[in-house]
């Protein structure tokens, strides 16, 4: 039986690479929905493409572009973020990739799960932001969480078979990003186009500036707790540069296992897509021939202050992941649209965890609330550089 599978967000760069893998399995799976928020463009000819039974527009300014094109096409069209959180709940969906960015993930999956839907979750802020909420509806509606993230599907694949109570410690590998080995000096004048320059991920302009401040390794960690439930001393974090080994888990008895490959998003989504099983792929393979050096080195925390933070807000808990992403999110924003320097990224999330109110066992209004206030107070601190 084929799977019919619904991709939120399905013109970025996990989603494109989905599609990509969805082309090459004719009759192992099938498009029911596909989702964007202003891509219209793309998102129509992905429709044409794969003739999914509902599409929706996020932003409703370009629903009538897209209602038209597939006009005369067996296509539902949709539009506006109530709607992508709806589409989910159909009965005809077997698995919701989520590869939305941000907070806007959050709904989504949550509404997915209630649904009993399985979730191939690449928005890894569903899980910092309300990651306890999150596994206790997965839970109690039997429905499995399949990590998308290189890292975190490593893991995955890692555990395959494992007790998880004979996990000692993980090891989440990071490549470094484009700014290894700088100083804070050369990091106060970095440009937007060099910290999207990453060495070995071809990623969206989000994730890929969460990388070169480590913020994204941050939020990998908090998603990892949940995932695996485990304790934040239980995850550490090394830089491999060569991005070939995608993650390690150390068991109990010092035994250690690690997931390897090329640095290629979908390897992962293959994985996520088609599990329990495994099935054939003609896609590139590992040469140990040209990686005859695999090195690790401890991250800099003193210069990406990010990672500590992060862990800072794990270990407090509460509300305080809600605020570290939200504070996050506009921050890069604001970098990307050149409005602050790299460096001040950090001194903004510090600043919202600082002075956001805290809320020990947050609910999911709560969470939407903290989420609001966060992403105002943000803007203003913005605002003063």
């Amino acid at each position: 039986m084929e799977k019919r599978i619904a991709i939120l967000g399905s013109t970025g760069s996990i989603g494109t690479q989905a599609l990509d893998v969805v082309r090459k399995y004719p009759g192992v799976f099938t498009i029911e929905v596909l989702t964007a928020q202003s891509n219209y463009n793309l998102l129509i000819r992905q429709a044409l493409e794969f003739l999914p039974n509902v599409v929706v527009i996020g932003n409703p300014d370009y629903y009538p572009f897209v209602s038209e094109a597939l006009n005369s096409y067996p296509i539902k069209v949709f539009s506006g973020e109530d709607s992508i959180s709806q589409v989910v709940e159909m009965d005809t969906i077997d698995l919701v990739l989520n590869s939305l960015v941000g907070y806007s993930g959050l709904k989504p999956t949550l509404n997915a799960i209630r649904a009993g839907k399985d979730v191939a979750l690449a928005n890894k802020e569903t899980l910092v932001i309300a990651g306890e909420l999150v596994m206790q509806e997965a839970i109690q509606n039997r429905v499995n969480i399949l990590p998308v993230d290189s890292e975190h599907s490593a893991i995955f694949q890692c555990l395959a078979g494992e007790r998880y109570d004979s996990v000692e410690k993980i090891y989440l590998t990071a490549s470094g990003g484009p700014f290894r080995g700088k100083n804070r000096s050369f990091l106060e004048s970095v440009t937007r186009e060099s910290a999207l320059n990453h060495p070995n991920w071809k990623m969206g302009d989000k994730i890929t500036i969460d990388s070169a401040s480590l913020m994204n390794k941050g939020l990998e960690v908090i998603e990892a707790r949940w995932l695996f439930n485990l304790s934040p001393q239980q995850i550490d974090v090394v830089i491999h540069p060569q991005s070939i080994i995608h993650s390690v888990v150390q068991f109990v008895d010092g035994s250690m296992k690690a997931q390897m490959g090329l640095p290629d998003m979908r390897l992962p989504v293959l994985y996520a897509l088609s599990w329990p099983i495994r099935i054939p792929s003609e896609l590139p393979r590992l040469s140990f021939a040209n990686y005859p050096q695999l090195t690790f080195e401890t991250p800099d925390r003193e210069i990406f202050p990010n990672l500590d933070l992060a862990y800072f807000a794990l270990n407090k808990g509460g509300n305080l992941p809600c605020i570290l992403n939200a504070a996050n999110e506009i921050a890069v924003g604001a970098f990307l649209n050149n409005r602050i320097g790299f460096l001040a990224m950090s001194l903004i999330i510090e600043k919202c965890l600082e002075i956001i109110p805290f809320i020990d066992y947050p609910s999911y209004d709560d969470y939407v609330q903290t989420n609001e206030i966060t992403r105002r107070h943000a803007g203003e601190i913005i605002g003063k550089y």
